[in-house]
């Protein structure tokens, strides 16, 4: 603050900012506060570091069952496919036992969709943060979906369980496929989650919006089902979902089932890619002005 300029509302209203009578004020440049980097997001990995054992705290604060509600949604869901897609609809599960084809899918499908609820609402919830001090904005949406890998570990070990209880073994490239499969899964959620985050700010209908978005997704994921059920000259669109693929390479890593083409592994890379950099860009104009809308 320079000699003589009069003090903000913001200064005058914390009056915690005074030293000995005198006021210490700390001025951001604009490039520093708006730029959110890669090197500004490890600058600030410890913030991340906090966010995501303080989310992960609030998340299983006085709950009865604790972590075990990571595996309830995707066993509840599991159970309810069995019944209705299974048993009434008779879909085809590529010679794997149907509740471990539906719990392969729901492993990673659970993180997604998790991960775009919490995701969208991380800036809205966070609100103190957002208007009162400087982190980088981005760290939020990061720190939601970062806390739900806690239940995407606890929900696959439930599958290895399951695996091992009907006697199938993961095939050998598992051990390569599933870490990259997992990534490409976190890539898609942070992408879908820092996209809706910064629209939630600006839009608050997008709360209302998302648990229809996440249901449409689901049936338009191979979840319930193999996307061979799909037409062949529609593979390649269909693909445009990434989680067709990464659902399809669960399964295929898991189960030897048949793997995902290359046009469909193409096709999802470039939308992520393309998804990705379209929630950065919108997230970086957006975040000038989070304070003030809030």
């Amino acid at each position: 603050m320079r000699r003589g300029e009069p003090e903000t509302d913001l200064e005058a209203a914390d009056p915690g900012s005074r030293v000995d009578g005198r006021r210490h004020v700390v001025r951001l440049d604009a490039r520093d506060v708006w730029t959110t980097s890669l090197a500004e997001l490890w600058a600030h990995r410890e913030v991340l570091y906090f966010l995501v054992v303080r989310n992960l705290k609030v998340r299983y604060r006085q709950t009865v069952l604790g972590a075990a509600w990571a595996v309830a949604q995707p066993l509840a869901l599991m159970l309810v496919f069995v019944i209705f897609v299974e048993k009434i609809i008779d879909v085809p599960s590529q010679g794997v036992p149907y509740p471990l084809f539906a719990f392969a899918a729901l492993v990673p499908w659970t993180l997604f969709a998790q991960a775009v609820t919490n995701g969208s609402e991380s800036v809205v919830r966070d609100i103190n943060l957002v208007s009162k001090v400087y982190v980088p904005r981005l760290l939020l949406p990061l720190a939601a979906v970062g806390a739900l890998l806690v239940d995407f570990a606890v929900s696959f070990g439930v599958l290895l369980l399951m695996m091992a209880g009907y006697r199938v073994a993961p095939q050998p490239q598992a051990l390569l496929w599933i870490p990259l499969l997992t990534v490409l899964a976190v890539l898609v959620s942070v992408a879908v989650g820092v996209l809706l985050s910064a629209l939630m700010v600006m839009y608050r209908d997008i709360r209302s919006l998302v648990p229809l978005l996440v249901q449409v997704w689901l049936f338009a994921s191979p979840v319930a089902y193999p996307s061979s059920l799909v037409p062949e000259q529609w593979q390649v669109v269909y693909a445009l979902n990434p989680m067709v693929t990464i659902i399809d390479g669960f399964r295929a890593a898991l189960f030897d089932t048949p793997p995902p083409s290359v046009s469909m592994v193409a096709a999802s890379a470039g939308a992520t890619v393309v998804l990705l950099c379209a929630a950065l860009v919108y997230f970086r104009r957006s975040d000038q002005v989070f304070a003030d809308v809030i």
